[in-house]
C-alpha cells in the first residue's frame, strides 16, 4: 500500500505505482481478471499495479473509498456489474455509482452457463422451462440481487416460468447440490463448471452471453434458444473517481483496449471463461449508464428492495 499524493499533471502519469481496489475476495474471477490486465500494463504504463481487496458490504465498501480518494489517476477500481446493482439492493448507499466514478474500460465478460444433473432427464433449456411452467424450479442463489441471481432472473421474466430460490454461501456449495440433483439448475460460472460438464456430472443447457462460450461451442445463448432479450452480461470493469484528467483516462482507456487483445491475455481468459470487451471511454460510459437502468428494471421485477 501507499499514500496517495496529490494532484499531478497528467502528462507525468503514472510516476508511482496504481493502487487498485477490488472489491471481491482474493481468487474470484473478478479479482484475477484485473489482476491479469494490469500485470500486462505494467510495460506500457512503467509502474505496477498495487491490488487491493476490499470486499464486504455488496462492494460498497471498496467503491466508497475510490469514491472519495483523490481524483489523480492513483487510485481506480475494478469493479463488476454488482456496481450497478447495489444501487437497487443496498439501502443509503454512500456514493453514486455514475456521478462520483469516471467510467474508463471494460476489462471482459464473465459467461454464465445453465447447469443441471444429468439425473434430471432434461436435454435442452426448452425442456427446463416447460418443467418450470408446470412447478417452481429451485436454483442456487449466492446472494439476494447478486449478477447470477439477476441473471437467471431475465431468464425467467422472458421464458416465463416459476422459480424458487435457495440460497448458499458459495459457488461451490450450490454446484455441488446441482450435481446431487437436490435442487434444480445453477448459473454459473463457465470456469466453475466446465470440469464438471466435461466429467459428464453436469449438464450445459445454454449460456447467458450474447455469444457463444468458446470452451462451450455446442452450447446455445439463451436468445438464439429462442427467449428474447434473456441475455445478461456478468461484466468487469476500470472506474476512476469523477474529476480524474481526462487525458489520463484516455491513455488508461487505450492500453486497455491494447493489453485485452495481447494473445497471452486472451489465452489466459479463455482459461477463466472470460471473453474481453473492447469500448471507448464514451462507449463503457452509456453501457454503465445502459447497464444501471437495466438492473434496477430487473431488481424491480424481482421484488427487491434496498436492505
Amino acid at each position: 500500500m501507499f499514500v496517495a499524493a496529490g494532484s499531478s499533471r497528467a502528462d507525468e502519469w503514472p510516476s508511482r505505482p496504481i493502487r487498485v481496489m477490488i472489491p471481491l475476495s482474493p481468487g474470484s474471477a473478478a479479482d484475477v481478471v484485473p489482476r491479469i490486465v494490469f500485470e500486462q500494463l505494467q510495460g506500457p504504463l512503467g509502474q505496477p499495479a498495487i491490488a487491493e481487496n476490499r470486499p464486504g458490504a455488496s462492494g460498497t465498501i471498496a467503491a466508497r473509498a475510490v469514491a472519495t480518494a483523490d481524483p489523480d489517476g492513483y487510485t481506480l477500481l475494478a469493479h463488476s456489474t454488482a456496481h450497478v446493482i447495489s444501487p437497487s439492493t443496498v439501502a443509503n448507499i454512500p456514493y453514486d455509482p455514475i456521478k462520483d466514478f469516471t467510467a474508463i474500460a471494460p476489462l471482459g465478460n464473465l459467461p454464465l452457463v445453465l447447469v443441471i444433473s444429468p439425473s434430471k432427464n432434461i436435454k435442452t433449456i426448452q425442456e427446463l422451462v416447460a418443467l418450470g411452467k408446470q412447478r417452481p424450479l429451485t436454483f442456487g442463489s449466492i446472494g439476494v440481487g447478486s449478477p447470477i441471481h439477476l441473471a437467471f432472473e431475465r431468464l425467467r421474466l422472458s421464458a416465463g416460468f416459476q422459480e424458487q430460490a435457495i440460497p448458499f454461501k458459495g459457488a461451490p456449495e450450490a454446484v455441488l447440490e446441482v450435481v446431487t440433483g437436490r435442487i434444480d439448475v445453477y448459473y454459473s460460472p463457465v470456469s466453475a463448471a466446465l470440469p464438471l460438464i466435461r466429467d459428464g456430472k453436469l449438464l450445459a443447457l445454454a449460456v447467458s452471453s450474447p455469444e457463444r462460450v468458446a470452451s462451450l461451442p455446442d452450447v446455445p445463448t439463451t436468445v438464439e434458444a429462442g427467449y428474447a432479450n434473456s441475455s445478461y452480461q456478468f461484466w468487469i470493469g476500470l472506474f476512476a473517481p469523477a474529476k480524474t484528467p481526462r487525458d489520463v483516462v484516455n491513455r488508461l482507456n487505450a492500453e486497455v483496449q491494447k493489453a485485452v487483445q495481447v494473445p497471452a491475455v486472451r489465452e489466459r481468459f479463455a482459461q477463466i471463461g472470460v471473453q474481453p470487451m473492447t469500448m471507448s471511454v464514451e462507449q463503457f460510459d452509456k453501457f454503465v449508464k445502459s447497464e444501471l437502468s437495466l438492473n434496477a428494471e430487473l431488481a424491480n421485477a424481482a421484488g427487491l428492495v434496498p436492505q
